[in-house]
């Protein structure tokens, strides 16, 4: 494909995603990436054009967003791993690109939702900014304060923070974390806790109607009392299993007449 049928279908593919029309964004990007394949800009040739590494990356950042657009996440994480040699090897090549903190801000979350902290701060002490440029910065700070909630166990300001996202692209991502914490908050629910009024369960979990927490609940395998207004929860084989208490008494004094006979 030549550069001039390159940059056409570059043209229509940013007209489709300002459109939101999905099918014709899925077909574009795919000969898109054919065709980056095809001219040695996907990876990045070393001969390539600024120019051209710069539509390259515009085509994946755009990828990107789309992939979030349409709830595909490991097709996000490939955009990420593309573009980074684009923003790391190439950052003094190319002018900057006003999508990269959204991009990199994206990842964070994404980081998050695996409860990756360890590989968070990895990648954010990774960025070629300074941590006052992150902090002033609403795409990188915005995962930065989200982190710091979840270690406070601040629950509550990460459920608040989907209506404080930069971005569309940024709520499906906080929606995500959210069932992250609300599976970690539902195993402390079933270690505490024998059963939960349905109302204090969906408020424990950050539910906003029952049928949300019904879902959740056939999930976990809680018993549902609606009747009662009860939720009785599913305990594991292992939470059941009792104690060879005297298996362990009769193997501690083998060892302590063993020992006895050492000394």
């Amino acid at each position: 494909m030549s550069h001039a049928q390159l940059g056409q279908l570059f043209t229509e593919l940013k007209k489709a995603f300002r459109n939101e029309e999905e099918d014709k964004c899925k077909l574009l990007l795919a000969q898109l990436k054919i065709a980056l394949v095809q001219n040695g800009l996907l990876p990045p040739s070393p001969n390539a054009s600024k120019t051209d590494l710069g539509v390259a990356r515009e085509i994946l950042e755009v990828g990107a967003f789309f992939s979030i657009r349409s709830r595909d996440v490991p097709s996000f994480d490939r955009y990420y791993s593309q573009l980074q040699t684009f923003y790391d090897d190439y950052r003094q090549v190319l002018p900057p690109s006003p999508r990269e903190h959204p991009v990199r801000g994206l990842q964070l979350i994404r980081l998050l939702t695996q409860n990756r902290i360890a590989d968070f701060h990895t990648a954010l002490e990774g960025l070629p900014i300074s941590s006052e440029q992150v902090a002033a910065d609403e795409y990188l700070s915005h995962p930065v304060r989200l982190e710091r909630w979840l270690m406070e166990g601040s629950y509550a300001k990460v459920w608040s923070a989907r209506e404080d996202a930069p971005t569309d692209e940024y709520e499906f991502f906080v929606d995500e974390l959210m069932g992250t914490i609300r599976n970690e908050i539902a195993s402390c629910e079933e270690a505490a806790y024998d059963s939960l009024p349905l109302k204090d369960a969906a408020t424990l979990l950050f539910f906003t109607n029952q049928s949300e927490l019904l879902r959740f609940a056939e999930g976990r395998r809680w018993h549902v009392d609606l009747t009662g207004g009860r939720i009785t929860f599913a305990k594991t084989g292992e939470d059941t299993q009792e104690i060879p208490k005297e298996k362990l008494i009769a193997q501690s004094l083998i060892y302590a007449r063993e020992l006895e006979a050492i000394v």
